[in-house]
Parts: structure tokens; C-alpha cells; sequence
């Protein structure tokens, strides 16, 4: 292996590193200010940040693999960890549900979305640089688990738009079920990972970060 793709293989490493320790930290935060506030979209969006560490953890153990081996196979420990985020992810979408009907029948409103239009602000901006120093990265490998990982990022980009909108709408208008449509939005997202983590684990095509003993796109936030 040169030492340029070596040097380029540390990168997504760390870019790797650096996902699971962002989604850490924005996960505590927004659960935080969610319940605090009372904003269902927002606390919704800090769990999914979690299901999002979790799915980081099994990507970077991938791209470690692949610099010791490029043609290996996906471990048994990486299937059973694509199958427990595709629940995750289902149970989320589950649990927000559950949310938006309660918040229907009691007429619940957020007390803020102030910190939801911050939250997403910041999320959008490190998402698009992540996503894109993803894809470089990956092309330049010619490395289509990397190049896919990048387009999971992508979607991050999506649900921190639909927490922007929501969070925006309710804090200008004072809408009542802007935070309501914002966490329905989510599970939108929540739904299409978690299946796509099931696709994963099962070998089939998707757009998320896997790959067979060929190196085919095989296929979460």
C-alpha cells in the first residue's frame, strides 16, 4: 500500500472518529434542550444523533478493516451492529409517533424552537463539510464503502434541514404543528435508515456504507 493511500485511509478514519464524537455531543445538547423546551422535533433529533454514534462506531471499525484487508468480508460483529441500528432507528420512529399523537390530543405546543433553528444552523454547515470531505476522500481512494458512507451524511444534511423549517416556521408564525410536521419529517428519515441498515446486513445494494468481498456498493444518522 502506498504511503499516500495509507495517509488518505488515516483520513476517513478520522473522519470517522470525528462523526461519532460530533453526534455525541449534539446528541446530549439537543435531547437537552428538547425536553427542557418541550420540543418534540428537537429531542427526536438528539436520539437519532445516538443512533447515529452507533452506526459511526460500526464505520470506522469498517474503514479499519479495510486498510488491513481491502477484499474482506463483512464481519458477523458488523451485520448484528447494522441490525441493532436499523431497530434503533424503527423504535425511534416508533417512539415520535407516539409523540406527535400525544402532542395532537393534548394540544401541546413548545414553550421555544429558538435553540432548534441554532442547533440545525450548526448541524447543516460540520454535515455538508463532513459529507463532502467524505466524498473526496473516497473517490480519491476509488473506494465506494467511504464514497457511500458520505452519502449516508447526506441524510444528516436532510433531517437537520426538516429541524431548520419546522423550528423556523414555529418561531416566526407561532404555528402549532410546526413541531409536530418537523418530528414527522423525521421519521420519514428514521424509517428509510433503519431500513437501509436492514439491507445492509442482509448484503444488499443501498446507498450507505458497506461493501462484499469485491468491493461492490453494498450499502445510517
Amino acid at each position: 500500500m502506498e504511503f499516500s493511500e495509507e495517509k488518505l485511509y488515516k483520513k476517513a478514519y478520522l473522519l470517522s472518529l470525528f462523526t461519532v464524537f460530533y453526534n455525541l455531543v449534539e446528541g446530549l445538547v439537543s435531547m437537552f434542550l428538547g425536553y427542557e423546551d418541550e420540543t418534540l422535533a428537537l429531542f427526536g433529533f438528539g436520539v437519532d444523533s445516538f443512533i447515529e454514534v452507533m452506526s459511526g462506531i460500526g464505520i470506522a471499525i469498517m474503514i479499519q478493516r479495510i486498510r488491513q484487508n481491502p477484499a474482506s468480508q463483512k464481519s458477523e460483529f458488523e451485520m448484528k451492529a447494522l441490525k441493532i441500528t436499523g431497530t434503533a432507528f424503527y423504535l425511534l420512529s416508533a417512539g415520535l409517533l407516539v409523540g406527535i399523537v400525544l402532542s395532537l390530543v393534548n394540544n401541546h405546543k413548545p414553550e421555544t424552537t429558538f435553540w432548534g433553528v441554532i442547533i440545525s444552523l450548526i448541524s447543516i454547515a460540520v454535515m455538508v463539510w463532513l459529507m463532502n470531505a467524505k466524498k473526496t476522500t473516497g473517490e480519491k481512494l476509488h473506494s465506494d464503502p467511504i464514497i457511500s458512507d458520505a452519502n449516508c451524511t447526506k441524510v444528516c444534511v436532510y433531517m437537520s434541514v426538516v429541524l431548520l423549517v419546522s423550528s423556523l416556521i414555529y418561531e416566526l408564525t407561532g404555528f402549532a404543528y410546526a413541531d409536530v410536521i418537523g418530528a414527522a419529517g423525521l421519521i420519514y428519515f428514521s424509517v428509510s435508515e433503519g431500513k437501509e441498515a436492514f439491507e445492509k446486513a442482509k448484503g444488499k445494494n443501498c446507498d450507505c456504507c458497506e461493501h462484499d468481498a469485491a468491493s461492490k456498493n453494498v450499502g445510517f444518522m
